[in-house]
């Protein structure tokens, strides 16, 4: 294993958590309760930074695939989603009666920074062999989660007014801290991580066709049914995972009525044993074998999400609320490997811009039959969110019929 790089690898995953907190937090309340803009245009910034992933993120891929500068593009995305994102708080700090711009502002900045993830993901295997792949991304994936209780943490005083930035008081106190914070501690990573060289492209390159390529390209990607079933799985499982983790906070407050600090508390234990969930998982899938702790780790969440739901005592959902945190850690610590296993070292980053592109597409259905069941069953009060939270199981259940048709136990690619 390559412990420089995964030192830097993991404080990239810890620094870039932070900004994504504070910004998920925090400007989103800004934006809708501060500014009054309608959270339509704030969802509306996620549907068009999707939209952008899809015209770009294979594309720029696929270059990657062919000259090896794929950690020339992490520097490049990292820099510019930095830069949109401190402009972002530049101006809910000083130039707040411009809701709009600071929204158009962190639209490109959040694109970017979902984009980086494309290339970050893709050099798992320049981190560790094969056999140490689970450890390597359990250990990048607890970084996260401790990054994400880190930035709670250091974003509350500037919210809070104990201590006091400039500019704007209250929520816009906490984005520039983060982005700061995001860039110091990610520029390891963009120098000194020992990546893949560069490689002489013979012939010239073209936008055109490399555009013109990419539904052939696609194609050959998913004519491998390994790929073709995990990323369908992955659209499915993930989709209900993210929904749920996205609705935590409303499941709180109508179904066990709890105060604002209570789901603060709760939250933050949730993220604290995801950080020990996504490191023994990894430990587990190496021990084990991808498929069995993939296929494992999806059951439970089959199993533990009508649990979940039909539970009414909530002294046990409190204890429920742990495991959850275990069983996210460990789902996207797998998914991670499992992909990087399945796709070929010559399209790592192509198939990783699918990866990416099925993690943010997945975010639709889930949301959709969630919001579906609340409304239409409002009339049952709490029991319309427990409904909503038993039905999620059934698209974990689709994910996991597509996961058991996918061959984990040989890598595609093989360590750098």
């Amino acid at each position: 294993m390559h412990k420089g790089n995964l030192f830097v690898w993991s404080l990239y995953d810890f620094a870039n958590s932070i900004v994504s907190i504070a910004f998920f937090l925090y400007f989103s309340q800004w934006l809708v309760v501060d500014r009054g803009v309608a959270d339509f245009w704030y969802n509306a910034s996620f549907a068009a930074g999707s939209l952008l992933l899809l015209l770009t993120a294979p594309v720029l891929g696929a270059l990657a695939d062919k000259t090896g500068r794929q950690k020339i593009y992490l520097n490049w995305i990292t820099t510019f989603s930095a830069i949109f994102l401190f402009a972002t708080s530049v101006v809910t700090l000083f130039f707040s009666n411009n809701p709009f711009l600071a929204l158009t502002l962190f639209l490109l900045g959040n694109y970017l920074y979902q984009f980086s993830f494309v290339f970050y993901n893709a050099l798992l295997p320049f981190i560790a062999p094969f056999e140490k792949w689970g450890k390597a991304s359990g250990i990048g994936i607890s970084a996260n989660f401790a990054g994400q209780v880190v930035g709670m943490t250091l974003i509350l005083p500037f919210v809070g007014g104990s201590i006091y930035f400039f500019g704007e008081t209250g929520r816009a106190q906490a984005l520039m801290p983060a982005t700061l914070t995001f860039f110091l501690l990610a520029l390891p990573m963009l120098l000194y991580f020992k990546g893949p060289k560069p490689i002489q492209y013979e012939g010239q390159i073209s936008l055109r066709e490399e555009y013109s390529n990419q539904w052939k390209n696609f194609k050959e990607l998913i004519r491998d049914n390994n790929i073709k079933f995990f990323l369908l799985a992955y659209f499915f499982f993930n989709d209900a995972v993210i929904t749920v983790v996205n609705n935590f906070p409303l499941y709180l407050e109508n179904v066990f009525e709890v105060s604002d600090n209570l789901k603060t508390i709760l939250l933050s234990g949730a993220l604290l044993t995801s950080i020990f969930g996504a490191l023994i998982s990894g430990f587990v899938a190496d021990k084990i074998g991808l498929k069995k702790s993939l296929v494992g780790v999806i059951g439970i969440w089959i199993i533990f999400l009508p649990i979940l739901g039909l539970n009414r005592n909530f002294q046990t959902f409190m204890i429920l609320c742990v495991l959850m945190g275990f069983l996210y850690g460990g789902i996207w610590t797998i998914s991670r490997t499992a992909m990087a296993a399945i796709t070929p070292n010559n399209k790592m980053n192509f198939g990783f811009s699918f990866y990416t592109l099925a993690e943010r597409t997945s975010t639709l259905v889930g949301p959709i039959a969630w919001g579906g069941i609340v409304s239409g069953l409002g009339y049952m009060g709490a029991d319309s969110y427990r409904i909503a939270m038993v039905s999620m199981a059934v698209f974990v259940t689709i994910g996991l019929y597509l996961v058991r048709k996918v061959n984990l136990e040989e890598p595609n690619s093989p360590a750098e």
